[in-house]
């Protein structure tokens, strides 16, 4: 960062020369700052979701009771303040928790090297949601093409890096234990629109199809969406390979979208669609989009007992 921290480093290495083997290990342990939370920013398009569920609540009580354990990584910007690469969890859960500040050991770190980090570190998590793969994959394979002194380039090609005979998708796919073309399939996620991803997240919608579906253009996409809300049902892999055909070959209009979608599938149980517009006259609009079915089946069991009544009526 600052040329006195260069000079503060050297200062360090020298008096190495005088300490025992005990002090030269307490010297090179990571120093750990206490940082105000005010002086820290998030991380620029950060892919991984901070949730407020039960495992937020449970380590907000342990920050309560214990602190932070682990400290945070952060790394210096140029105007001062600080932005967290590994930690957000932590530092959310201090804020919740009422701290001002949070331990963190500071990196200096490129703009590149922090996105690495950051990915890595993230991904030791149990519970990692497709959606923040992709992103972070996508992220860290523009970050080691930079680093190999190539531009990224659209369609993710192979391109080569500072091991000779080695590209950095490869590289990547080590490091991490995925195959190249399994870090190509999460990348594609990126191309899905937003409400379709989120799908793909609540596993609605299955990880091979998303990847074939990645290909439709934004609004062949939107105009799926429409299809899947009408029909409550996606689209089967062989369905996703079939719409994407026609996407290639500009065919895929949203009455062909509606009519792939439409077939019954082999496992799929006899059900009964209705068109939005045609319901919605008979809805108060106090009902919302979640609550129709449960409304209309309450309105037809009100409307079931109505008939009963009158035929008995009738019979007497």
């Amino acid at each position: 960062m600052s040329r006195k921290k260069d000079i503060d480093l050297d200062l360090t290495g020298f008096a190495e020369l005088f300490m025992n083997d005990e002090g030269r290990a307490e010297s090179r342990l990571p120093r750990i700052y206490d940082i105000p939370l005010s002086e820290i920013d998030d991380f620029p398009n950060h892919p991984f979701k901070v949730k407020m569920d039960e495992d937020m609540n449970q380590l907000v009580q342990s920050v309560k009771e214990r602190g932070i354990i682990t400290p945070v990584t952060l790394r210096q910007k140029e105007d001062g303040r600080y932005e967290i690469v590994s930690g957000h969890r932590r530092r959310k859960a201090c804020e919740l928790a009422g701290l001002e500040r949070v331990p963190a050991e500071i990196k200096e770190l490129s703009r590149d090297e922090a996105i690495i980090l950051m990915v890595e570190s993230n991904l030791q998590r149990s519970i990692i949601l497709p959606s923040e793969k992709a992103f972070s994959y996508k992220m860290r394979l523009e970050a080691m093409k930079r680093q190999a002194g190539r531009p990224p380039k659209d369609n993710y090609s192979p391109v080569g890096n500072n091991l000779a005979g080695t590209t950095s998708s490869e590289l990547m796919a080590e490091q991490i234990g995925e195959s190249k073309n399994q870090i190509y399939r999460y990348i594609r996620l990126t191309e899905l629109i937003p409400e379709l991803l989120d799908m793909v997240d609540e596993n609605k919608i299955a990880f091979r199809p998303a990847v074939e579906l990645s290909y439709l253009t934004e609004t062949e996409q939107h105009n799926l969406l429409n299809s899947i809300s009408y029909n409550d049902a996606t689209p089967s892999l062989p369905q996703a390979i079939r719409l994407k055909e026609f996407s290639k070959a500009g065919k895929l209009s949203a009455e062909v979208i509606e009519a792939i979608l439409g077939e019954e599938k082999p496992n799929q149980k006899e059900k009964i669609s209705f068109k939005a517009e045609r319901l919605r006259p008979y809805i108060p609009s106090s009902v919302p989009l979640d609550k129709t079915e449960d409304y209309i089946i309450k309105a037809l069991e009100y409307y079931q007992r109505a008939r009963e009544r009158q035929k008995r009526e009738q019979a007497r």
